[in-house]
């Protein structure tokens, strides 16, 4: 197809496409003469997944270049793949592929930690290890949950990994959910883009729908009628 085509079909404005094209995030063309070339479905993919990252993650460009390069060595393992694209592993600036024993030590490592962020993440351990779940060490979400804790905690509020166990089994549900649609993606770059848009877009909306739950079951436990 055309640079036209290719824009119509991606969703991608043509000056962005040849931004893309001399930064080296799409691969060119086939030459079909002078100052024009052809384009095929491995561009569309490749453009609706760049637009994915910087348009719904909100990676900068440098940072996408990144991932995928990372992306490019490891199309034949979507597990990979799909923890690159979501930000649950970490991508070298280099652009060679993650480590598979996990991130690189943060800085400042060594140091002494404070005994609720000790506590906290030996909590984030106890539960996944209930939940029989099987991840890369120190991912960004298990600090998520554990900074969570150590500030509850923090505020009085008695509140330890057991509590979160319901939580995490509503969260085993839904991330069931989340893959069980990514199985008619046809190939790992459209599973990826689809792994960006429905973890980052329906976040907010999966928020908003426990709100409203909460209103309801509110009104029925303690509204007037």
């Amino acid at each position: 197809m055309r640079i036209s085509e290719l824009s119509r079909r991606s969703g991608v404005s043509i000056p962005t496409i040849k931004y893309y094209l001399r930064d080296g995030l799409l691969p060119a063309g086939r030459p079909t003469a002078a100052n024009q070339a052809e384009y095929d479905e491995d561009h569309v993919r490749r453009l609706r997944l760049i637009r994915s990252l910087i348009g719904v993650r909100g990676l900068s460009v440098s940072a996408t270049k990144d991932v995928l390069a990372a992306v490019d060595e490891q199309q034949g393992d979507v597990h990979l793949l799909l923890g690159l694209v979501l930000g649950a592993l970490p991508v070298e600036r280099s652009g060679r592929p993650p480590r598979r024993d996990g991130a690189a030590e943060p800085a400042g490592a060594g140091a002494a930690e404070p005994a609720g962020a000790r506590d906290a993440a030996e909590d984030v351990a106890a539960l996944t290890a209930e939940m029989g779940w099987k991840t890369s060490p120190n991912p960004p979400a298990a600090q998520v949950v554990a900074e969570t804790l150590e500030t509850m905690r923090a505020l009085g509020v008695d509140y330890d990994w057991r509590s979160l166990v319901p939580y995490a089994e509503l969260a085993d549900r839904a991330a069931r959910l989340d893959l069980d649609q990514l199985r008619d993606a046809g190939d790992p770059l459209q599973q990826a883009e689809q792994a960006v848009l429905l973890t980052v877009l329906l976040e907010p909306a999966l928020l908003a729908l426990r709100r409203l739950a909460q209103e309801h079951h509110s009104a029925l436990r303690f509204g007037n009628g």
